[in-house]
């Protein structure tokens, strides 16, 4: 621990050495600087960095290493175990990092570690090219694409990390590296579902794939009729094609022109069916679900730019989430999810979600350390909430959906989808037999653990 006197000397050096803004706790837009999008996180940096450009990024780095503290690495602050932050530690905020630049040409476009999902989706969307990003507008790339990365797109293009062609990378010890197939290939490989153990991404190179036309039918039924929905959407995952995809989920009715007002704040069983592909398409797709009685119906092609804001909630809120990855979906464990819908916090923006998987995941490089791409089904329990005094009620119920469902499990977990769930989660969301050659990387590049604040693999 560095004496006071050169942690004051260090910090003024720092302020007077960045492009970006520092912040230190008491200095005004502090509290403002530290707040992320879970709000039951309440951490106290010593100091963040708000990095303009990667040289901010190295300059931050020795700063945190000259006075020995732990570095915590903010993009979109999406994290739901709140890794953006951490007490005593210094954050390296990339959030003025968010450049996004596309070659239409190569198919592939560079993005700045603090970018969103949004800044990618509409900085590619002209060229008539997309890759696969989260399913909010506000997720962070980073943290998603080298946490495995799964979104609407990924039966159709794979996963995040799939596409992943390129990062350049600030280590612990203040170096920067470029990683890809051909240079520092075993570092490369880690990021391919390790996470931000190994250093910072301040660019990330990804891999687009033509989408002219995207087509969805969102779907909101009475609960009752939730069963025969998800049967229904199941069957058209299996007997379908690669470009269609989507989730079957419960929801409280949204405060939204094309509910009727009877529904809003209500238990509703939605359907969204996404299809890489033109409005006819999807339609024929969609018959059996069309066919089953329904109260809202918005179907057609749409940019997917604004499919991918259709699930965004406010930051502020408080959340809980976890995840079950499933060896199928039988008629059991549809009627085991489908009655624990009757004990979701309503009204609240929680969701209790099926997504599919197959197609392009599972046939997708089986090298990386993603062990959950096999599985055909994901189970995600997506509790939101505002009132603190929910917190035991919404945790339960999350709880309560990953216990039905585990029967059921593989065993193996994406990490982005689960907050701090232990150690042993952690190595079912990276593969057992991935994690000890994960713990050499770590020591390769991070010998100090100094990014710990994370899904965290600990050095060897």
């Amino acid at each position: 621990m560095a004496s006071p006197s050169k942690a004051r000397t260090a910090l003024a050096g720092l302020r007077a050495d960045l492009a970006g803004e520092v912040f230190a706790p008491q200095d005004r837009g502090y509290d403002e600087a530290r707040a992320v999008f879970n709000a039951m996180i309440d951490r106290r940096p010593a100091v963040i960095a708000q990095c303009a450009h990667a040289t901010d990024v190295v300059r931050a780095v020795r700063f945190a290493r000259d006075l020995d503290l732990p570095i915590a690495v903010r993009g979109g602050g999406h994290s739901v175990a709140g890794s953006a932050l951490g007490d005593g530690a210094l954050v390296v905020d990339l959030r003025r990092m968010h450049e996004v630049t596309v070659d239409p040409a190569a198919e592939a476009v560079r993005i700045e570690g603090g970018a969103t999902m949004s800044r990618l989706d509409r900085a590619t969307q002209p060229y008539g090219l997309a890759t696969t990003g989260g399913r909010a507008s506000t997720t962070g790339i980073g943290g998603f694409v080298l946490g495995g990365g799964t979104g609407w797109l990924d039966r159709a293009f794979g996963l995040a990390v799939d596409n992943l062609l390129g990062v350049e990378l600030v280590t612990a010890d203040a170096e920067r590296v470029h990683a890809n197939a051909d240079e520092n290939p075993e570092l490369f490989w880690a990021l391919h579902g390790g996470g931000g153990n190994f250093g910072i991404a301040t660019a990330l190179t990804l891999e687009l794939h033509e989408l002219p036309v995207f087509s969805v039918a969102l779907l909101m039924y009475r609960p009752r009729f939730g069963p025969e929905v998800i049967r229904t959407f199941r069957d058209i995952v299996l007997g379908g094609p690669d470009e269609a995809g989507g989730a079957v989920l419960y929801v409280t009715g949204p405060p939204e022109a094309f509910v009727p007002p009877e529904l809003i704040g209500k238990l509703l069983c939605g359907l969204l069916l996404t299809y890489a592909g033109d409005e006819e398409g999807m339609r024929k797709l969609a018959e059996p679900l069309l066919a089953l009685p329904h109260e809202v119906e918005v179907a057609g092609a749409m940019p997917y730019a604004d499919v991918q804001c259709m699930l965004d909630f406010p930051a502020g809120l408080r959340n809980y989430w976890s995840a079950e990855y499933l060896t199928g979906l039988p008629d059991e464990l549809v009627n085991a999810f489908c009655a624990r819908a009757d004990s979701m916090p309503v009204p609240t923006g929680s969701q209790q979600i099926l997504f599919p998987q197959g197609g392009a995941i599972a046939a997708g490089p089986h090298a990386y350390p993603v062990p959950y791409r096999d599985a055909p089904w994901a189970a995600h329990p997506f509790g939101i909430w505002a009132d603190p005094a929910e917190d035991e009620r919404a945790i339960a119920w999350v709880r309560g959906v990953c216990a039905d469902v585990r029967p059921w499990s593989t065993g193996d977990v994406y990490l982005n989808f689960i907050g701090d769930e232990g150690p042993e989660r952690v190595r079912a969301g990276l593969g057992e037999g991935n994690t000890l050659r994960l713990e050499k990387v770590k020591r390769r590049y991070d010998p100090d653990n100094v990014f710990r604040f994370n899904h965290n693999i600990k050095p060897i």
